[in-house]
């Protein structure tokens, strides 16, 4: 019966998971993401094996009777997957969160639609890396908000970047 339950649960959530990535909002997708990664833990642990006692051995070198004894090695990885999910998934809503910063939205398809409608890069790089060979300085105007960025060196040899409206 243990087996069964686990089984609907782990499909449970590799189909909410898949469900959530297949959505247009970037949050969604990474929760999605989150969600599988679970389940994949999940699978693991079940497949290492749920009966079991634990891998001490009792005693300084006495015997030991023969019992069924629960793989460690599972669990281990298991824990490491854990925690580069964690830190994984961080990452990917500070970049969410930067791109919402950046464009106003989350929506894929309406980032997808200004991403073919800019034709490409927006000839950042290449304005940056052209005022760092002259070593002046930058100024581009952001159209959204009005704001003048400037990039310069201070007496240090560091850039430095203002922002002024």
């Amino acid at each position: 019966m243990t087996q069964f339950v686990l089984a609907v649960v782990l499909g449970t959530l590799f189909a909410l998971g898949t469900f959530l990535v297949l959505r247009r909002d970037v949050v969604r997708v990474v929760w999605g993401v989150v969600i599988v990664t679970q389940a994949a833990n999940v699978y693991l642990v079940t497949m290492g094996g749920l009966s079991g006692v634990a891998p001490i051995v009792p005693g300084h070198g006495e015997a030991v009777t023969a019992t069924a004894v629960t793989d460690p090695l599972v669990q281990a990885l298991v824990l490491t997957a854990i925690v580069i999910s964690l830190g994984t998934t961080a990452f990917a809503l500070v970049l969410t969160y930067r791109i919402y910063e950046e464009h106003g939205t989350i929506d894929l398809f309406e980032l997808g639609r200004r991403d073919e409608g800019d034709g490409g890069n927006e000839g950042g790089t290449e304005d940056f890396a052209r005022s760092v060979a002259d070593g002046g300085e930058r100024c581009t105007a952001d159209d959204s908000e009005n704001e003048t960025r400037t990039t310069s060196e201070n007496e240090s040899g560091r850039s430095e970047a203002s922002v002024g409206g």
